[in-house]
C-alpha cells in the first residue's frame, strides 16, 4: 500500500522565489536563508518519494473571489505555472498523480470532508516556492506532485481543528491506495507576517518558535489557535499556519523531528521550515 514516510512544512514566500529565479540566492541578504535548506535538499535527494501532497494556498491565480472552495484538490494529470503578474516562474510544469488524487477524493468526501474537486487549474508561488527551497531548479521536478488548495485568503477559513482532521482522513486515504508509493506530505505558508495596514511588517518570533515546539511534540496545542488569535499574535497572513497542521495531522503521532530553521527577514516574512519523519514508515 502507498504510505505517508514524512512531512515538511515551509513558509512559501513570493520573493524567495524571485531570488532564485534572478540568481540571488548568494546575494548577502538571501545566503544566510538559502543556506537554512541545504541539508533540506539533501534529505529530499536520499528520501526519494514518489509522490508529494503540497498543501497550500491559492493567491488570485486559480480562483478568484467569485469561487472560493475551502479544500480545494488537484487531480489533473498536470498543471502549469501560474503567470502571478510577471509571467510564469521559469520552473517545470507540476505533474500530477490523477489516481491517486481521485481516490483521496473520494476517501476523503465519503469521510464528509466537502473537498472540491478540480482537474484543471494553474499552481502560483504558494506551491512553487516549497518545491525550488527543498528541491533546487532541475529540468523536472524528481516526483509526482497533488496540490491541496486550502482557503486561507477569505473569512471564514478553516479552523485548525478541522485542518488536523483533514490530515487524518488524507492519511487513511493513502494508505487505503492499492500501490507501492512513498508519499511527504508538504504543509506550506507563514510563519507570522502581516501586508497590510498599520501593523504591516508585524513578525512575532515568541510565537513562531512556540508553534514550531509544538509542532514536533504537542500538535494538539495547536488545533484550539483560533483564526483571532493568529490574527493578533501572528499578523493577519499567519492564519496559513492552519495548513501545517494538515501535513502534522498526516504523521504518527510521534513522529520523530530531523530538522529545522527559522531565518528573520525573509523579505517582510518569517521563514520557518521543519522536517518530521514517520518512525515506522
Amino acid at each position: 500500500m502507498a504510505r505517508i514516510i514524512a512531512g515538511v512544512t515551509t513558509s512559501h514566500v513570493p520573493a524567495i522565489g524571485a531570488a532564485i529565479d534572478r540568481h540571488h540566492t548568494q546575494d548577502a541578504y538571501w545566503k544566510p536563508l538559502f543556506d537554512g535548506y541545504e541539508p533540506s535538499k539533501k534529505w529530499m535527494r536520499e528520501t526519494k518519494p514518489d509522490v508529494v501532497i503540497l498543501v497550500y494556498n491559492d493567491h488570485a491565480s486559480a480562483f478568484s473571489l467569485e469561487v472560493i472552495p475551502t479544500f480545494a484538490l488537484g487531480c489533473a494529470d498536470r498543471f502549469p505555472i501560474a503567470d502571478e503578474g510577471w509571467g510564469p516562474r521559469p520552473v517545470p510544469e507540476v505533474i500530477g498523480h490523477p489516481d491517486l488524487a481521485w481516490h483521496i477524493a473520494q476517501s476523503t468526501i465519503l469521510d464528509e470532508f466537502d473537498i472540491t474537486i478540480v482537474n484543471k487549474m494553474a499552481v502560483d508561488h504558494g506551491l512553487t516556492v516549497p518545491l525550488s527551497l527543498l528541491c533546487g531548479e532541475p529540468r523536472e521536478w524528481p516526483f509526482k506532485v497533488i496540490p491541496l488548495c486550502v482557503n486561507v485568503i477569505q473569512y471564514p477559513p478553516p479552523t485548525g481543528h478541522r485542518c488536523y482532521m483533514l490530515g487524518k482522513a488524507l492519511r487513511k486515504a493513502i494508505e487505503s491506495f492499492d500501490e507501492d508509493l512513498r508519499v511527504v506530505v508538504f504543509g506550506t505558508g507563514g510563519m507570522s507576517h502581516q501586508l497590510q495596514s498599520a501593523r504591516a511588517g508585524f513578525i512575532n518570533q515568541d510565537f513562531d518558535k512556540r508553534f514550531l515546539d509544538a509542532m514536533a511534540s504537542h500538535p494538539e496545542e495547536l488545533v484550539r489557535i483560533g483564526p483571532l488569535e493568529y490574527l493578533r499574535e501572528a499578523g493577519s497572513e499567519g492564519i496559513e499556519l492552519v495548513m501545517w497542521l494538515v501535513m502534522r495531522g498526516a504523521l504518527d503521532d510521534d513522529a520523530k523531528e530531523v530538522y529545522r530553521f527559522y531565518r528573520v527577514p525573509a523579505s517582510n516574512t518569517a521563514c520557518g521550515h521543519m522536517i518530521l519523519e514517520n518512525p515506522r514508515a
